[in-house]
């Protein structure tokens, strides 16, 4: 058994992406039965109510193991959400979007283990510092909130990382068959995080358009949108790509994140071209 598979305790090295619109007991419950890794996105959730429930109704779906993403500069109640997890048998989070030092302490206390998500290598070396059990490393080709600077792709990304530190790393970012799944375990990856594809299948509580609008993707279909200092990939659609064959620059004419406009996916998307179920989508990306 890998490091990987230890910490998470599931029967497939894959991590469902902590997507705001995934977060649904019965998508989470979904990824666990089909052998992934569930997870409960609670960066922005503050209600502990909320948190509670949001468990509870896993663990009505599953007995399978699953977890929850904290978002460590976004909330302010983290710690208080990482009893409720523990008391409730959650043995794996993923952190993100802040510092680790801030939150790994409380992390060890608990006797839970936990993957910092990075960006870029040099982040990899303080997620060690900090006491994280493994990263998952985020190329530029993935979807969602991204920085405004320079970034590597996977391809360099994780050989990089792999380089730098002995801890497990998972490859989050271009990933949506087995030919991603075995092209990150060949650079040195133990494992994979999934969003994009998993938003595009059948359980995935996200809106019919968001779905049909990553089927509808072709190469070079994204793009990234400044926003508040930092940027998101997003999927084009027709109303930008009239403005930028007209020469107007996105970043002053459109505001990533509105989502009556915008729907966020990974460059991965052009690969995706129907909805199925996440069990189907598991079955063929382990084969």
């Amino acid at each position: 058994m890998s490091q990987i598979l230890e910490i998470l305790g599931s029967k497939y090295p894959i991590i469902q992406g902590p997507i705001g619109e995934l977060n649904d007991p019965k998508m989470v419950a979904a990824v666990s039965e089909a052998g992934g890794f569930g997870m409960l996105a609670l960066g922005f959730v503050q209600n502990l109510d909320k948190v509670k429930q949001l468990i509870a109704g896993v663990k009505e779906l599953t007995d399978k193991p699953f977890g929850a993403n904290l978002m460590i500069a976004m909330n302010p109640h983290n710690e208080a959400i990482l009893e409720i997890l523990a008391e409730a048998g959650i043995k794996t989070v993923t952190t993100s979007a802040g510092a680790p030092k801030k939150i790994y302490p409380k992390i060890k206390e608990l006797g839970l283990k936990g993957l910092h998500v990075i960006l870029a290598a040099p982040l990899a070396l303080k997620a060690v510092e900090a006491g994280a059990d493994g990263v998952v490393v985020s190329g530029a080709e993935s979807g969602g909130l991204r920085t405004t600077g320079p970034e590597s792709s996977n391809m360099i990304l994780i050989p990089l990382v792999c380089d730098l530190v002995d801890i497990p790393v998972a490859a989050a970012g271009g990933v949506a068959d087995r030919r991603g799944f075995r092209a990150a375990l060949a650079l040195g990856a133990q494992g994979v995080q999934i969003g994009t594809a998993f938003l595009a299948t059948e359980e995935s509580p996200a809106p019919q358009e968001w779905k049909q609008a990553i089927i509808d993707c072709t190469d070079a279909g994204t793009v990234l949108l400044p926003r508040l200092g930092i940027a998101m990939r997003t999927l084009i659609n027709d109303e930008m790509r009239q403005m930028m064959a007209s020469g107007l620059d996105l970043s002053k004419e459109y505001k990533a994140g509105d989502a009556s406009k915008t729907w966020g996916g990974g460059q991965i998307s052009a690969l995706i071209k129907k909805i199925r179920p996440v069990k189907e989508i598991i079955e063929e990306m382990v084969s």
